[in-house]
């Protein structure tokens, strides 16, 4: 068998092999099994469109790498939306909150996202899995393969430095 990425039997050989791990990898970034499936597809398809490029060796990296991006890409988009639709609850009616209110809300905002983003991404991940997905300790430990104690840890530690960074 030729060992070439752009060979369909090598291609759904690395497709059964890596999917998984990929969709799982996905799933841990987005919280969303339907999002990380359809990523997962993205994924794949832009390996098959490149397969000249990475040899079979080297595409577990290049889809791990490709999936980061794409999430990355999506999480960008999802924060534009977010803005828009935020700004627009108050244009409907006419009404505008008081000025120092948006101002100390955007300026939370924007500390907080500077925090978030100042942790290391073991700690975000799960900051975010437990206070945004509303995941228990131990439903993160499956998720991300480790321990409770090892997810107590790392939401301790984010805590405590998301403490420091939002007051001093």
């Amino acid at each position: 068998m030729d060992k070439n990425t752009c060979n369909p039997d090598t291609f759904r050989d690395l497709f059964f092999q890596l999917s998984a791990g990929i969709r799982r990898f996905l799933y841990y970034k987005t919280g969303n099994w339907d999002n990380s499936e359809d990523l997962t597809q993205e994924v794949f398809l832009r390996l098959w469109k490149n397969c000249k490029e990475v040899p079979p060796e080297r595409a577990n990296s290049f889809l791990h790498t490709t999936a980061n991006h794409l999430f990355l890409d999506e999480a960008r988009h999802k924060q534009v939306q977010f803005k828009f639709v935020q700004h627009q609850q108050y244009a409907p009616l006419g009404h505008s909150p008081a000025p120092d209110y948006i101002l100390e809300d955007r300026e939370l905002q924007e500390k907080l996202e500077a925090a978030l983003a100042a942790l290391p991404e073991t700690q975000r991940v799960v900051f975010l899995m437990n206070r945004v997905e509303k995941l228990k300790y131990h439903e993160i430990a499956l998720h991300l393969d480790i321990s409770v104690k090892a997810v107590e840890k790392r939401m301790h530690l984010a805590l405590v430095e998301l403490k420091k960074l939002m007051v001093g």
